[in-house]
């Protein structure tokens, strides 16, 4: 099988419409049923329901905890309820990848710290396409029996799209990366 991968030449909010369409395209070739994305403040599930509308193809939008409100990252009431009015899935969760107690005790040496940085070695994107479908296995939004696509993007929008088969935290070891759509060209 021979497929492409669009690499951009910068990291970035001005990447999404054509991640958003790169997904789109690959979900109806491979009859994928579902679309997990980042999201923190609503922009790109509501830009993916639009990109996605008609289509079938369910969308979760995959937003952090409250324990980083301090940080800014965290959605409000207000941007929920616009991104579930456009008919996408909003999941709130603690990080799968680190975030959580592991972090209090063990920094940048705990297991999910070290499985974060080999992700972050591909771009930021990648990390967190990879961790929000854990989130959303965990969840039971997803099934980890059937292929995804995950997107993600570095700090805002989406730059990283991949097709995988999520897995849930404890199994972590069967997670498998398919495909890698897009993501920054960074060196």
């Amino acid at each position: 099988m021979r497929t492409q991968i669009t690499y951009f030449d910068e990291e970035g909010k001005q990447n999404t419409q054509e991640t958003l369409l790169l997904a789109k395209q690959r979900a109806q070739e491979l009859g994928i049923r579902t679309v997990v994305l980042a999201s923190s403040h609503g922009y790109t599930a509501l830009e993916a329901a639009q990109v996605f509308a008609g289509t079938g193809i369910a969308l979760i939008a995959v937003t952090i905890s409250a324990g980083f409100r301090e940080l800014g990252w965290c959605m409000t009431a207000d941007e929920r309820a616009a991104v579930e009015k456009a008919g996408v899935t909003v999941l709130t969760s603690q990080l799968s990848f680190g975030g959580g107690i592991e972090d209090a005790f063990s920094g940048d040496s705990s297991p999910q710290a070290i499985v974060a940085h080999t992700f972050y070695c591909f771009s930021q994107g990648m990390k967190v396409a990879a961790e929000i479908a854990v989130m959303a296995a965990e969840a039971g939004l997803v099934g980890t029996d059937e292929d995804v696509i995950a997107l993600a993007g570095s700090s805002e929008g989406a730059d990283t799209a991949i097709v995988l088969k999520p897995a849930c935290a404890k199994q972590f070891k069967q997670l498998r990366i398919k495909e890698i759509l897009c993501k920054p060209y960074i060196g």
